[in-house]
C-alpha cells in the first residue's frame, strides 16, 4: 500500500484546510495509507477527518514567532524533527513553512510534492516561510512536483521562479453532495424578508477585503439600493471592522454572523455571494456558492475567471478595488433580470464540480509519480 503524508500548519477555519480534509477523506483507503500531519493541533476542520486517516501533530498550541524560530534550523533538521516514519510521497499542502520542512526530505525513494494555493506575484510573497527568496527558489527546486490550485497560481509560480520542476494544475476537492444537503438545513437566524440578501464567508482578515465590501455597501445604501450583507467568519480584524460598521451607522444592514460549522444553510438562503478578497488561489467559498446555485461577484483574483468565465459567463468578475466591488454590486442590485440570469448560470456552473473527478486526478498523479 502506498504511504502518503500531507503536512499543513493547522486545521483552522480556512479554505485550504477544508480542502485538505475533503481530499484525504476521499482518497481510496484500499490503495493509500494516508497521514495528515498538522504542525499545531486542533482547528475546526480536525473533527471532520474520517477514521481511516491517521492524524499526527507536533505542538499542542500555536506559539508566537513560530515561523521565525523554524528559520533558525535547516530544512533537513526540521524534516527529521517532525517526520519520523518513511513515506512513498510527502506533500506540503501550503506554501511557506510546510514547504520548507518537506524540502528537507533527502530519501531518494520518497517523492516530494509542494501544493501551492496562492499567487506568488512578488519576491516577498514567494519567500514567505523561507529565509529569503534565494532560499525559496533553491528549496522549491528540490521537489518532484509543484501542484497549483488554479492556472493563475501555476503561471505565477513558473514566472517568478523560472522553475524546471514539473508543474500541474489540480483543482480543489469539494464535498459537492454534502454541501447541497447541508444547504437545505433550516437556519435559526431571522433573515430579512423582501430585501436582497448578500453573503460572504471567510476569515475576517485584511486579505479578505471585508472593509472594502463594507465601504461599497454604505455607498450603495446612499444611492438607494437597499440590501442586506451577512459575513460568516471570525478573525483578527473583527474588532476594527465592527468599529467601522458602527461609524458608518450600518449595524442593521451589515451583519457579522460569526463562525458556523455549516455556512451552507446560510449561503443557500442568500440571493448573491461576494468575494471581496485582495488575493486568492482558487476560492473555495466561491466554488461552494456555485455548487449551491448562488450568483457570484468576485474581485479579479487568481482563479476567478476560471470559475466565472473569461467574459462573465457564470458570474461577475470586477476590478480588484473598492470601486470595482461597488460597480459589480450596483450592476446586479439595480437589475433583477440580470441577477436571475446569473442564478441560472451559477446552477449550471455548479454542476461541473465533481468530487469524483478531482479525486481521480490526484490519485492518477500520485500513481504516475510512483511508476516513473
Amino acid at each position: 500500500m502506498t504511504k502518503i503524508l500531507f503536512l499543513i500548519p493547522t486545521l483552522m477555519h480556512g479554505g485550504a484546510e477544508k480542502v485538505l480534509v475533503n481530499l484525504v477523506n476521499n482518497l481510496d483507503p484500499n490503495k493509500y495509507e494516508i497521514t495528515l500531519y498538522s504542525i499545531f493541533d486542533g482547528g475546526v476542520n480536525k473533527e471532520f477527518l474520517k477514521s481511516h486517516v491517521h492524524y499526527r501533530y507536533k505542538f499542542k498550541k500555536v506559539f508566537r514567532g513560530n515561523s521565525q524560530v523554524m528559520k533558525l534550523f535547516s530544512p533537513k533538521f526540521l524534516y527529521r524533527f517532525f517526520i519520523k516514519e518513511n513515506y512513498n510521497v510527502v506533500v506540503s499542502f501550503l506554501e511557506g513553512p510546510a514547504a520548507r520542512i518537506i524540502s528537507g526530505c533527502n530519501d531518494p525513494k520518497t517523492k516530494k510534492v509542494a501544493w501551492i494555493h496562492s499567487d506568488m506575484l512578488t519576491h516577498n510573497l514567494a519567500a514567505v516561510g523561507f529565509k529569503n527568496f534565494a532560499e525559496a527558489q533553491k528549496l522549491y527546486n528540490k521537489f518532484d512536483l509543484i501542484a497549483g490550485v488554479s492556472k493563475n497560481v501555476v503561471d505565477s509560480f513558473q514566472k517568478i521562479f523560472n522553475s524546471k520542476v514539473f508543474v500541474q494544475v489540480l483543482y480543489n476537492v469539494n464535498e459537492t453532495e454534502n454541501i447541497q444537503k447541508l444547504g437545505t438545513e433550516k437556519i435559526v437566524y431571522n433573515f430579512s424578508e423582501n430585501i436582497i440578501k448578500i453573503c460572504s464567508v471567510g476569515k475576517i482578515t485584511g486579505n479578505k477585503g471585508f472593509d472594502r465590501l463594507l465601504e461599497a455597501h454604505h455607498r450603495l445604501l446612499s444611492a438607494g439600493l437597499i440590501h442586506q450583507i451577512y459575513i460568516l467568519g471570525i478573525g483578527e480584524d473583527q474588532i476594527p471592522l465592527k468599529k467601522r460598521i458602527k461609524e458608518l451607522g450600518v449595524e442593521q444592514s451589515f451583519t457579522l454572523l460569526g463562525f458556523h460549522k455549516n455556512p451552507y444553510q446560510y449561503m443557500s438562503k442568500c440571493d448573491l455571494y461576494v468575494c471581496s478578497s485582495h488575493r486568492e488561489g482558487f476560492s473555495t467559498s466561491v466554488t461552494e456558492a456555485l455548487i449551491l446555485g448562488v450568483p457570484v461577484i468576485s474581485t479579479e483574483v487568481s482563479g476567478a475567471k476560471e470559475l466565472l468565465g473569461k467574459n462573465n459567463e457564470y458570474g461577475i468578475v470586477t476590478e480588484n478595488t473598492t470601486e470595482g466591488i461597488y460597480q459589480g454590486l450596483q450592476l446586479l442590485l439595480g437589475n433583477p433580470q440580470k441577477l436571475s440570469h446569473y442564478k441560472i448560470q451559477a446552477e449550471l456552473r455548479g454542476k461541473e464540480f465533481s468530487k469524483e473527478k478531482t479525486v481521480i486526478a490526484v490519485e492518477q498523479l500520485f500513481d504516475s509519480m510512483l511508476h516513473e
